[in-house]
């Protein structure tokens, strides 16, 4: 199963790669400061039944 996934920032474009907690279930959301940009994304996570990971972000 896929530990690391990645979003890009909403603010500057970056590809943002994070690690993905499996046990935080198969929908997450919150909020992390771009590492580049320092703005504020909503994170939004889901796994598939699969295994398959789908992230993705936008602004707060």
């Amino acid at each position: 199963m896929q530990e690391e996934a990645a979003y890009l920032c909403d603010a500057c474009g970056e590809e943002i790669v994070i690690p993905i907690d499996m046990s935080a279930g198969a929908v997450q959301e919150y909020v992390e400061d771009c590492p580049v940009c320092c703005h504020p994304n909503v994170v939004h996570v889901e796994v598939e039944p699969d295994g398959a990971i789908r992230v993705w972000a936008e602004g707060e």
